[in-house]
């Protein structure tokens, strides 16, 4: 029987772990941390594997495919701090010659 489902994309994410000082990867929805290794690439190669057998595993199964959250998101967010790291950032902001929302953006656009 042919699956004429279409496959979905899913997200792979490659983050360095402190706490085991090495690259992890997974893809959620589909799965959690499944690989890692010190190399980012080869964990890359390792979570693309993976993501492709968990795809034909649920292709051959014929088992829905578990689906990224359908929110729409606006680009802003509430975040709540300590009023001393608030006085803080904005004082780096205004020494950087931003609003304390550039700065922020900024910065967690590295992270």
């Amino acid at each position: 029987m042919k699956d004429n489902r279409s496959t979905p994309f899913f997200l792979k994410i490659i983050e360095w772990s402190d706490a085991d000082k090495c690259y992890v990867g997974s893809a959620p929805p589909l799965i959690g941390p499944c690989c890692h290794g010190k190399n980012e690439a080869k964990v890359f190669k390792e979570l693309t594997e993976i993501v492709d057998e968990w795809i034909a595993i649920f292709k051959k199964d014929g088992t829905p495919f578990p689906e990224m959250e359908k929110k729409k998101f606006t680009g802003k967010f509430i975040v709540r701090i300590e009023p001393e790291a608030h006085r803080r950032l904005a004082a780096k902001a205004k020494v950087e010659g931003e609003s304390l929302n550039q700065y922020v953006a900024r910065q967690l656009a590295k992270a």
